[in-house]
């Protein structure tokens, strides 16, 4: 029971260093942000929990400068998600991860495969609960669908 409340109380420790983090990128020292959580990434490493690799790769997604690394750090956001899918809040990161990558897609010029991951984004969002952050996910998804021609009931025909 002890070593339970250690292994959570590490957990948390982990977690709260990633808020202040993406706090620092929000607070404009974007460069911090991004050695910082490079470092906490190396620290991680391969064997890191899965979910604390998604959720700094996210976020280091948003720190780079090139569209590729962005591409590249939101990809390994996904495959660190897959590797820990049956957790309920890795679920409810999905949505968000195929946004992510949508976006950066259309950054790249790559309009089908952004189109791919908004309807990956739409049919993992209907797990996502009617609150602030599965409203605010969702209408994301929606504008991402209209930027790209998926608006309207063009999505449900992929499913």
């Amino acid at each position: 029971m002890a070593e339970h409340r250690q292994e959570q109380s590490a957990q948390d420790a982990v977690l709260t260093r990633i808020g202040q983090l993406v706090m620092l990128h929000h607070g404009g020292d974007r460069e911090e942000a991004r050695r910082r959580l490079l470092a906490l990434w190396t620290e991680l490493g391969e064997d890191g929990d899965p979910l604390h690799r998604c959720t700094v790769a996210h976020y280091l997604a948003d720190t780079q400068d090139d569209p590729f690394d962005e591409l590249a750090w939101d990809l390994r956001a996904l495959t660190a998600a897959e590797e820990h899918e049956r957790a309920p809040a890795v679920r409810a990161l999905y949505p968000s991860l195929h946004l992510n990558l949508a976006a950066d897609y259309v950054k790249l010029g790559r309009t089908e495969a952004a189109r791919t991951h908004v309807r990956k984004a739409r049919r993992s969002a209907r797990g996502l609960g009617d609150d602030t952050y599965g409203d605010g996910v969702r209408a994301a998804i929606s504008r991402m669908e209209l930027r790209l021609g998926e608006g309207g009931l063009d999505h449900l025909r992929s499913e």
